[in-house]
């Protein structure tokens, strides 16, 4: 197994920074407030270009 290239490294960080900001905003303004969905679908790319890069390599 070989070690994550930077590119992935940072898109696991910027996941769990996106994550982190939203479940704050969910808590404070509710999970259906558009910046908490807005979040949200932002993870959801960020997620999936790790998950394609996974089957590309």
């Amino acid at each position: 197994m070989t070690a994550p290239s930077t590119a992935i490294k940072k898109l696991h960080h910027d996941i769990d920074t996106l994550r982190k900001k939203m479940i704050s905003v969910g808590k404070n303004k509710g999970l259906s407030h558009p910046e908490t969905l807005m979040y949200s679908e932002e993870l959801d790319k960020l997620i999936y270009k790790v998950q394609r890069s996974k089957l590309i390599h």
